[in-house]
């Protein structure tokens, strides 16, 4: 296990951000129950990773942005990833994700980033506003993946957060620089 992770989970008010968290670290979502809102909390799991490895994640769970409010500028320092979370019963939440997207990608400093997008509340099909098609291109265009997930059913909630933590601890590419294994091939120096 290497370095902990940090990650910043973001997205308008009751999309289901601390949900999320809870049925996938605890699996102890009750659905249907009434959404309490966070200021902060910051959860702490253990994530296998695609390579076998396990992985410490730090998840800041965010206050659920609603109007006129700013996502805090001192999350895009320090986060090694995002997972971002609309509701796929809501525009106006995937309007805002969009709006977090275009936020991230101007205030992180060419800091390497993984980005998730989580459309939420599949469970809810039949009230669906956000278009599963135009997301999917959306996603494309903006070179992040997407997944919709349920927290009533958590296994939906599994393949995210492992490539999540997969990504975000990938060993580094070995350097392209050569290194010069010969080392009396020019050199300089003749030995007589």
């Amino acid at each position: 296990m290497g370095k902990s992770c940090k990650v910043v989970v973001c997205g308008q008010a009751a999309v289901g951000k601390t949900a999320v968290l809870e049925q996938l670290l605890y699996a102890n979502h009750v659905a249907g129950s009434e959404p309490m809102e966070t200021l902060e909390d910051i959860y702490i799991g253990s994530i296998e990773t695609d390579r076998g490895t396990r992985e410490q994640v730090r998840f800041y769970d965010t206050r659920g942005l609603r109007d006129g409010m700013e996502f805090p500028r001192h999350y895009y320092t320090f986060a090694d990833g995002f997972v971002l979370v609309y509701s796929i019963d809501s525009k106006e939440s995937f309007k805002r994700m969009e709006a977090l997207k275009k936020d991230i990608d101007r205030h992180r400093d060419k800091k390497e980033v993984t980005i998730v997008v989580l459309g939420n509340k599949l469970d809810k099909q039949e009230e669906r506003r956000v278009d599963s098609n135009v997301v999917q291109n959306w996603a494309k265009n903006e070179k992040v993946r997407l997944w919709e997930v349920s927290v009533v059913d958590r296994r939906t909630l599994i393949e995210p957060f492992v490539y999540l933590a997969s990504k975000m601890t990938q060993p580094q590419s070995k350097s392209t620089f050569p290194l010069s294994r010969n080392k009396n091939k020019g050199s300089g120096s003749t030995d007589s």
